[in-house]
């Protein structure tokens, strides 16, 4: 058995690969988890970006208390209907923390909708997000907040050409 020298290139493939991995439990273990809230943004996201888009109906709204939601500022739900391969999904969606980009007590029910799903899982659905909304202007009557969107250049106001 020969002796173990430091010049040798197996003791430093070990040394790499031992602080490699100590590493990555170190990142395992202290890296910051998303939260609800956070993991439920995410979701929105992706299907804005690539979920398939269906007509459906908004069948109802609910604004339910701490104590009946169990969730600390109550939980605002959007409740509707849709259909996918001869398939009725009713669904409802959180949208508590999209109060800024509508009011669901000015929703009008049993208006239709267009919503976004995971064509692979069809359940997996939104009528609402950040930066999309299935809740048809004319139908629904709910107020969003808008902007410039990105494919839209801001026009100059106050100037005029010679």
């Amino acid at each position: 058995m020969q002796p173990l020298s430091l010049r040798d290139p197996q003791v430093y493939g070990t040394a790499a690969a031992l602080a490699l991995g100590a590493g990555a439990i170190l990142y395992l273990v202290f890296r910051k988890r998303p939260d609800a809230d956070e993991l439920e943004r995410r979701r929105r996201e992706s299907l804005v970006l690539t979920g398939r888009i269906i007509d459906g109906t908004v069948l109802d709204t609910s604004d339910l208390s701490e104590e009946d939601s169990g969730r600390k500022g109550g939980m605002r739900l959007i409740m509707y209907k849709y259909e996918v391969s001869g398939v009725v999904y009713e669904c409802s969606q959180d949208v508590s923390t999209l109060g800024d980009y509508l009011d669901i007590h000015a929703m009008r029910l049993d208006y239709p909708c267009s919503v976004r799903y995971n064509p692979h899982q069809p359940a997996n659905s939104i009528v609402v997000a950040e930066t999309w909304s299935g809740l048809r202007d004319l139908a629904s009557g709910v107020p969003m907040r808008r902007g410039i969107s990105p494919h839209q250049t801001p026009r100059p106001t106050g100037t005029t050409s010679a």
